[in-house]
């Protein structure tokens, strides 16, 4: 075929009358007569696609020069934008600065790779309380009130962080700036580090709590009632549970052993287990304040019985031994100062902390009684069957030394909880403590539901009268109403009523021997004997 035949061929067909739109076309060849056609056919060959050019149309008009300069500026600010959201992918996907998390858990900021992270934490708790019931309750003569005082005050303001390093180690850091459990103007609570690199076990040093009693080492976030019972203030509480030292905990889901040697707390505390009595309390032992006391604690518990962690039974047992330091000054001793030996005793409220029951300085600046080792032992139970739970304690401490024989003060405490929207207690393996409660249906004004409400009734018994030691005992019984509008926040009434209260013989310097056993004393505790105080007590929580 030559080409001059197909272009005419092609030029008479297009001229011919066929309309095409300006779009693909597809031609055809006859083999034979060397036509083109349109469509497809018995000896037609296709030749290709076509499209239809008008020559008719109007040119497109060039841009002037304002038009082109708009287009490029637009250009240039897209070039910029896109550099500037690509600098900004990679600063995201930078592992070096990882991520902030904010939400019911509180804020954490954590690294891309999750090696490392630190969260704060921090608690409020902010008590009231009205003491009743006291019309018979004195002093001595000329003295002033030893009844219990209403009030308000700021229980605990603690700022906390805490985190990991390496995924293997963690930390925390906490500092209360009201009282620190013990400390006269605010102090460190907890300030340790840990490993955990083998799953079950970790290991703890630093300053923490002692691994003793279920009440205890529940937070004071979660604890039932606002004040704890009295066996847990007088023999625990009191002392300061915040120890230097080591410890080790194995933790399986259905059991936890955990073991710990500590010394003293630091810095200056008033609890019976500081003894150096300078400017910085045990953060120095200068001056002649002998060496620290210590002790070894353990505690273990298990669930004989589990469906989950709403459907459990909870026991467990715990035991101490300290040696605690005396120091040997008849001026310490006179002023039942730090190291002047070991002491118990155990208030009713939060407010007003006096020790209604009280043993005095179990030492004698003459060394005729001198408290050697101080022998701690529980056993504990906690039963949870959806919204209903019971758990009781019992706990006792050995005194033994110099003039000293079987010496043992006891105390136990029972307490029942019913919450009224359905909720149950929340049970962490873990520790072998009880956690956060969350509420069903958060409380909210604009159509959300009521929070968490529980019911609570208990028993509670000490007795620190033993041998030559008469340190009083009381028992009360208390009743209590939490409402939880959320997870983080709570507000909690109680009502104490003692039943019985003797504090004959206590609030002498040393121990009530002889003729003094036959005398009331005239101190504060001394003044309560006999007599029944109520108090009424409300807290508002916030933790975050």
């Amino acid at each position: 075929m030559k080409l001059s035949k197909l272009g005419l061929a092609m030029a008479s067909l297009l001229g011919a009358g066929f309309a095409v739109d300006a779009m693909a076309l597809d031609l055809y060849v006859d083999q034979k007569t060397q036509q083109i056609f349109a469509e497809p056919g018995k000896g037609r060959t296709k030749l290709g696609t076509f499209q239809q050019v008008d020559e008719n149309a109007a040119p497109q008009k060039p841009q002037n020069s304002a038009q082109q300069v708009e287009i490029n500026q637009i250009k240039d600010d897209l070039a910029t934008k896109t550099s500037e959201l690509k600098a900004l992918d990679e600063r995201i996907s930078d592992p070096t600065l990882g991520k902030v998390r904010m939400g019911e858990s509180g804020v954490k900021w954590e690294s891309a790779d999750g090696q490392f992270d630190v969260q704060l934490n921090g608690r409020i708790q902010l008590d009231s309380q009205m003491s009743m019931n006291q019309s018979g309750v004195h002093g001595a003569p000329g003295a002033a009130t030893t009844q219990l005082a209403d009030g308000t005050s700021i229980r605990r303001a603690r700022l906390s962080a805490e985190g990991h390093m390496f995924k293997e180690f963690g930390y925390k850091f906490e500092y209360d700036f009201d009282r620190g459990n013990g400390y006269t103007a605010g102090g460190i609570t907890e300030a340790w580090m840990n490993w955990n690199g083998y799953s079950p076990l970790t290991l703890t040093v630093g300053q923490f709590k002692e691994p003793i009693s279920l009440e205890e080492a529940t937070s004071d976030i979660q604890t039932s009632f606002i004040e704890r019972n009295m066996a847990i203030n007088a023999f625990i509480d009191n002392n300061n549970v915040f120890k230097m030292g080591t410890g080790l905990r194995y933790a399986q889901p259905r059991y936890t052993v955990q073991t710990a040697f500590q010394t003293e707390t630091i810095g200056n505390s008033t609890g019976s287990d500081t003894s150096a009595a300078g400017t910085n309390g045990n953060s120095n032992r200068n001056g002649g304040q002998g060496d620290t006391g210590w002790g070894i604690t353990g505690r273990v518990t298990g669930l004989p019985w589990f469906e989950d962690k709403s459907h459990l039974l909870h026991v467990g047992a715990a035991g101490s031994q300290r040696n605690p330091n005396i120091n040997p000054s008849a001026a310490n001793f006179a002023s039942g100062g730090p190291g002047s030996g070991a002491q118990f005793g155990s208030q009713l409220g939060n407010v007003d902390r006096s020790l209604i029951l009280n043993t005095g300085v179990i030492s004698t600046a003459n060394g005729k009684i001198s408290t050697q080792t101080v022998t701690r032992g529980g056993g504990e139970a906690a039963f949870v069957y959806g919204p209903v739970s019971v758990q009781g304690e019992y706990l006792q401490a050995q005194v033994a030394g110099n003039g000293l024989q079987d010496n043992t003060l006891r105390g136990y405490y029972t307490f029942a909880s019913l919450f009224l929207t359905g909720e149950s207690r929340n049970y962490n393996d873990k520790m072998g403590i009880f956690d956060r409660i969350k509420p069903a249906h958060n409380f909210s004004t604009n159509g959300g539901g009521f929070g968490a409400w529980e019911l609570l009734t208990g028993y509670d018994y000490l007795d620190m009268n033993s041998g030559i030691i008469h340190g009083g005992r009381a028992d009360s019984g208390k009743v209590g109403l939490n409402w939880y509008p959320n997870s983080r926040m709570r507000v909690m009434a109680n009502f104490v009523h003692v039943f019985d209260l003797n504090t004959y013989c206590t609030g002498y310097t040393g121990i009530c021997t002889g003729a003094q056993a036959k005398t009331q004393a005239t101190s504060q505790s001394g003044s309560f004997n006999g007599h029944h105080p109520d108090i009424f007590e409300i807290r508002t929580q916030l933790d975050f």
